[in-house]
């Protein structure tokens, strides 16, 4: 499913405009981009858990000839699924391929 495809679907379900639809999502990904960048994270019951974490530097080795180096310190993005996403998502039968 693309973001066509998402607005669409939403649209139908909630009995709005598919303009409304796509300006709230646009909205909500906004929200939800601003307030992980400025470190807050945001939660939605239910769905997902979004937030910014830290790396702290550290030592590595290279693969290849096992020199060791110093990575430098990062922040990454996380989504965790909550347990309501995640049981619905497996206990869904498997597809026939």
């Amino acid at each position: 499913m693309n973001r066509r495809d998402l607005v669409t679907t939403i649209a139908e379900q909630a009995g709005v405009d598919r303009k409304v639809a796509d300006s709230v999502m646009t909205s909500f990904v906004e929200v939800v981009t601003q307030s992980v960048a400025k470190g807050e994270p945001v939660a939605i019951s239910g769905f997902a858990k979004f937030a910014r974490v830290e790396r702290a530097a550290r030592m590595g080795r290279n693969p290849q000839t096992g020199e060791p180096l110093k990575i430098a310190a990062s922040r990454r993005v996380r989504i965790t699924p909550l347990k309501a996403f995640k049981d619905a998502v497996l206990s869904s039968k498997r597809a026939k391929r």
